[in-house]
């Protein structure tokens, strides 16, 4: 339903979501007297984002993968609150909702469970060699002479980004005997690991943990010249942003060994691997799925849909991004 269908209400929009069905954000959205609109469901290109919104006048957007910019900011009449279905802000034209006097919310407390035990498993699975020998056995052969594994607790982790999630994965690291390092912006270290700089982190480090977002300050922070100071060999652990990794270095650098394996949950060129990462077998990939469960999916859809509400309904936001 939109504004233009003769229903006073105001919309909502949905411009895409990850999930079977919008019957949470339905049911608390017609609660508070406000409709639903929604695109097809998977994720669509930023110029049919713009034709939904033309086509609905919503008075808030809601976007999982999809690109909300500045045209589509610009085309309704009384725009109030752009939400992210998750943490980055990367697929916002943040400044100009924020031009139109509109607020931009997200979830930053959804999947902090979800990804940091990611982390810890795409750590634990590398380590061990799970992965790997796996598909050597289902592939006819049985090597265990060929293994060359780790003692977790003999690891130095560098953990880049100790926001929510990058302190859960810390605490849960930190039973293993792990030597954490950190890497914050903030100078904030949670109890048990060290304050680094990222050149001190990289050298020491003998796993590389991304939990940084998407920002141009962020961009190919892993470049060619972060990945030459790490221990050869070394794993790089991504469950941050793609764009944080240069694509092109970590495969010139897992090529030279001096990045013995990566582990991505996120990508540079998402959804399309570039096939030196995706056919090297020392590349583990998943498609950006750490922030996924049952909990977390049905927590974010909630709360997302709540912070619209109060925006409508003239009450601050929870979830308010400066």
């Amino acid at each position: 339903m939109s504004a233009r269908s003769g229903d006073n209400r105001p919309v909502a929009l949905v411009t895409d979501y990850a999930w079977p069905d919008l019957d949470i954000e339905r049911s608390i959205l017609a609660a508070a007297g406000i409709a639903l609109a929604a695109g097809p469901g998977p994720l669509i290109p930023a110029a049919q984002v713009t034709d939904l919104v033309r086509a609905h006048n919503p008075a808030a957007i809601l976007t999982n993968w999809a690109v909300v910019d500045e045209d589509a900011v610009a085309a309704p009449s009384a725009l109030r609150v752009v939400t992210r279905l998750g943490v980055g802000l990367d697929n916002i034209a943040t400044t100009a909702v924020r031009a139109r006097g509109a607020v931009v919310t997200n979830v930053p407390d959804y999947c902090v469970e979800e990804v940091s035990d990611h982390a810890v498993g795409l750590l634990l699975d590398w380590a061990r060699g799970i992965s790997r020998f796996s598909a050597e056995v289902r592939a006819g052969l049985w090597a265990p002479q060929t293994a060359r594994l780790h003692r977790v607790a003999d690891l130095t982790v560098a953990l880049l980004g100790l926001g929510r999630i990058g302190s859960r994965t810390a605490a849960k690291l930190a039973p293993f005997g792990c030597t954490l390092l950190g890497v914050n912006r903030s100078g904030a270290m949670p109890a048990g690991v060290q304050a680094a700089t990222l050149p001190q982190a990289l050298e020491a480090a003998d796993v590389v943990i991304v939990h940084l977002p998407g920002a141009p300050d962020t961009k190919h922070l892993l470049n060619a010249a972060a990945f030459a100071r790490l221990r050869p060999g070394a794993l790089v652990i991504n469950v941050g942003r793609g764009a944080v990794i240069d694509t092109d270095a970590l495969v010139a650098a897992l090529a030279s060994g001096q990045v013995g394996a990566a582990a991505l949950d996120v990508l540079e060129t998402e959804p399309e691997p570039a096939p030196a990462l995706r056919d090297d077998p020392r590349v583990v990939i998943t498609p950006h799925i750490a922030f996924t469960s049952s909990a977390a999916l049905a927590d974010l859809r909630r709360k997302a849909a709540e912070d619209v509400v109060r925006v409508l309904t003239g009450i601050a936001p929870l979830y308010p991004c400066p």
